[in-house]
């Protein structure tokens, strides 16, 4: 009797190389010309757009060439101001990840590994932080330290940790039952080296990935506390700030708030793009390639 040979199994999804992928090649097109721009701004502009020419204020965009992005109420450039600007917003983007995502880390691997009492304890704290309003928190914590670009650095960590956090743990009680983890245990490897040799390199790539997308999050947050007066002070320019200053002249004077607005726009979908290709990359099922 014949037999009917079993159907081929189909092959894997092959990852396209980085330079092919559309997300890749723009979102490092958009956030790393970006991020040069306003790197090297204090050099392209050394007043750092605080020179007022208040016989050019509110000039048009692309009319002069000394201001081809137009001027603000006080005569200054508005693409100077947009670059130097953009320091702010980066900075705080940056910095606020970086210390979220160790903080988050960390707790996260020790609720994770060690469950038990210290989990229990940990995540009740990230149960109530979750079901606090952000916008209340941020009332609570500007109106008791003030704001300043420090301060508002500090509240994005304690804001968020508990996102990466959750996500740590989840993949840590996960790996610490795989069968490497158990091996080494046996073997004797202290609980740091576990954690740190064997179970936060398994656990690294979702983290890369959150960390990407909560970059440009916060980048937002900030332009919109400061657009509520409750960022980094209006003497410093800030995307947010710029977006503050040219509300009330939107129907005269529209470049005043645009420009800072397709900044914002341009830095946030360059992140998203890279962090969708990171997660189609760190995919282990290739489902989404």
């Amino acid at each position: 009797m014949n037999s009917v040979a079993p159907p081929l199994a189909a092959a894997p999804a092959r990852a396209l190389p980085a330079w092919r992928s559309l997300e890749f090649v723009v979102g490092v097109l958009l956030t790393g010309a970006m991020c040069l721009l306003v790197l090297f701004s204090p050099w392209i502009f050394p007043d750092r757009g605080s020179a007022m020419d208040l016989a050019a204020r509110l000039s048009p965009p692309f009319v002069q060439w000394a201001h081809p992005l137009g001027t603000d109420p006080l005569g200054r450039d508005v693409l100077a101001r947009v670059l130097v600007g953009g320091r702010i917003s980066l900075m705080v983007g940056f910095l606020s990840v970086a210390g979220a995502s160790v903080l988050g880390i960390v707790i996260g691997l020790v609720a994770g590994y060690y469950r038990g009492f210290w989990d229990m304890v940990l995540m009740r704290c990230v149960d109530v932080q979750l079901a606090l309003p952000f916008i209340l928190i941020a009332l609570t914590f500007i109106s008791i330290l003030g704001g300043g670009l420090g301060n508002i650095i500090l509240f994005m960590i304690l804001s968020q940790w508990v996102q990466f956090a959750r996500l740590v743990r989840g993949m840590v009680l996960s790996v610490r039952e795989r069968e490497y983890v158990q091996a080494a245990r046996a073997f004797g490897v202290r609980d740091l080296a576990m954690m740190r040799h064997h179970i936060l390199p398994n656990v690294i790539g979702p983290v890369i990935i959150l960390m990407t997308l909560n970059v440009a999050n916060n980048i937002l947050l900030e332009s919109s506390l400061t657009f509520l007066g409750l960022g980094v002070d209006p003497l410093i320019p800030s995307w947010g700030g710029m977006l503050a200053d040219g509300r009330t002249y939107m129907q005269t004077a529209w470049w005043v708030s645009v420009f800072p607005g397709v900044a914002i726009m341009l830095t946030v979908l360059g992140l998203n793009l890279l962090g969708d290709w990171l997660r189609d990359r760190i995919d282990p099922t290739g489902k989404t390639r």
